[in-house]
């Protein structure tokens, strides 16, 4: 899998989304799709959303769709530790 520095994120003409570094899709509707990155996490906002391509082996993700906007997130595991005290 790629390192978390060689990761990319190209939006072509707000219709396509594709994505390097993801480990996994945690969900997905028409108008969003959450992904787990190597680096964080990565919600994707939109409108008739569909997932055209994901590979776990390789980490890339394609999407179409009306694509609105791309939020990025720390990974749940390190947001939880920290919010418990632990390290």
């Amino acid at each position: 899998m790629e390192e978390a520095s060689q990761q990319t994120v190209i939006i072509e003409g707000q219709k396509k989304i594709a994505l390097t570094g993801v480990e996994s899709v945690d969900g997905f509707t028409a108008q969003q799709i959450s992904l787990t990155l190597i680096s964080g996490r990565a919600h994707i906002a939109g409108d008739e959303l569909k997932i055209a391509g994901f590979s776990k082996q390789d980490g890339s993700f394609t999407a179409t769709g009306k694509i609105a906007g791309v939020r990025f997130g720390a990974k749940r595991g390190k947001l939880w530790k920290k919010l418990l005290g632990r390290q």
